[in-house]
């Protein structure tokens, strides 16, 4: 048994090699392919953004033209992944809903369990349009509302805003919702990315791996910070109370502040700088400037008090609910986003495989222990 210290949730760990994104969590960078996520939030958009997670480079216009159209034409479901939503319990959760919606989608894909290269991009494109198509679709169901058909004119971001609420989203809205998924597309070995890579080296198709990173995102310590981060902020609004002495409280009583806090990074989360502009200006089209303006004095406060940034969950939950999303699809919302950089993980696994297999340090009864005859025992 080894005497050296094993970082405890693997903090730290080198796991493999990977060209898909960079993280400098000391500096504040986060870069899909080296290109810095600051300047694809300026300028790129999800589909462009996808294509580069999946292919390793930005599209030339006729590329990008040829991406849209497949990701949009890729916006079909087999009617008994409808009827299965139908059968799902109104009070169902949607991260639930998702994952066995996901898990069945392999059942009707026309590639079945091939892992190729070329398999593995045909049926990326099909589960980045089914998994925003499956989140609105339930969520449409559950309400009693018709179930809307996907509009091919219109970009990702817009055609799920449409499919989500029944009429076509503002400019602002669908622009501001674009740069969230772009924002949320990938993250280096996240909890759920690296459960689909172990999925995936296994030789399991892209269809298990993504049901197991839904499955993993679903934790509150993954991707439920953002719907945490809301209800203290309701709870706040509803009790009337001023946000900081709120604070104040929790922080005194030691319970954990959502949407503050990285593994990773040691100054501003990269993507909580443009969630933060986000915020505003949806808060600013909606003339409701509460949930901004909340979040501000809470960001302030805790920097100044305990010097610890917002990370990207803390301005998505205000962003989202300026956008009239219900709180609980914001996890789903996430994997709406990060199917991309999930899709992109497994292809590069399996492109270049070999079985996630790593040892344990072990910590129980020295060895070799004796068996005790069941008589003997205490």
């Amino acid at each position: 048994m080894s005497t050296t210290a094993i970082p405890r949730g693997l903090e730290g760990i080198i796991a493999t090699d990977s060209s898909i994104c960079w993280i400098d969590g000391d500096a504040g960078v986060l870069a899909y392919r080296g290109i810095d996520i600051h300047e694809l939030a300026e300028h790129s958009t999800f589909e462009e953004t996808t294509f580069l997670l999946w292919f390793g480079r930005l599209p030339n216009r006729s590329e990008l033209a040829s991406f849209s159209r497949s990701l949009a034409e890729a916006r079909t479901i087999s009617p008994r992944i409808i009827d299965l939503l139908r059968m799902y319990p109104t009070t169902a959760a949607p991260m639930d809903a998702l994952r066995t919606a996901v898990s069945m989608l392999s059942l009707y894909d026309p590639d079945g369990d091939a892992v190729s290269h070329e398999a593995n991009v045909r049926k990326a494109f099909r589960l980045t349009a089914q998994v925003a198509m499956i989140v609105a679709i339930f969520n449409r169901i559950r309400k009693g509302k018709p179930i809307v058909e996907a509009d091919p004119s219109l970009s990702h971001a817009a055609n799920f805003l449409w499919m989500l609420n029944g009429e076509k989203p503002s400019e602002t809205a669908a622009r501001t919702f674009d740069i969230a998924l772009l924002l949320h597309a990938d993250h280096e070995f996240n909890a759920s990315t690296f459960a689909a890579r172990v999925i995936a080296a296994t030789l399991a198709d892209i269809h298990a791996a993504v049901t197991g990173a839904i499955g993993a995102l679903k934790g509150p310590l993954h991707g439920g910070a953002n719907e945490a981060t809301i209800k203290m902020l309701q709870a706040i609004d509803k009790a009337g109370a001023d946000p900081v002495e709120y604070i104040r409280q929790m922080i005194a009583e030691k319970k954990k502040v959502p949407g503050y806090g990285h593994r990773v990074y040691r100054t501003e989360d990269p993507r909580a700088t443009h969630l933060r502009r986000m915020s505003e200006a949806l808060g600013e089209s909606a003339g409701n400037m509460k949930w901004y303006d909340m979040s501000r004095k809470i960001e302030s406060f805790i920097k100044k008090e305990k010097n610890l940034n917002a990370n990207v969950d803390f301005y998505s939950a205000s962003s989202y609910t300026l956008l009239g999303i219900e709180t609980d699809l914001f996890t789903p919302i996430f994997a709406v986003s990060r199917v991309a950089g999930w899709t992109a993980h497994i292809i590069e696994q399996h492109d270049s495989n070999r079985l996630i297999r790593p040892r344990a340090e072990y910590t129980g009864p020295a060895y070799p222990s004796p068996y005790v005859p069941i008589g003997e025992r205490a």
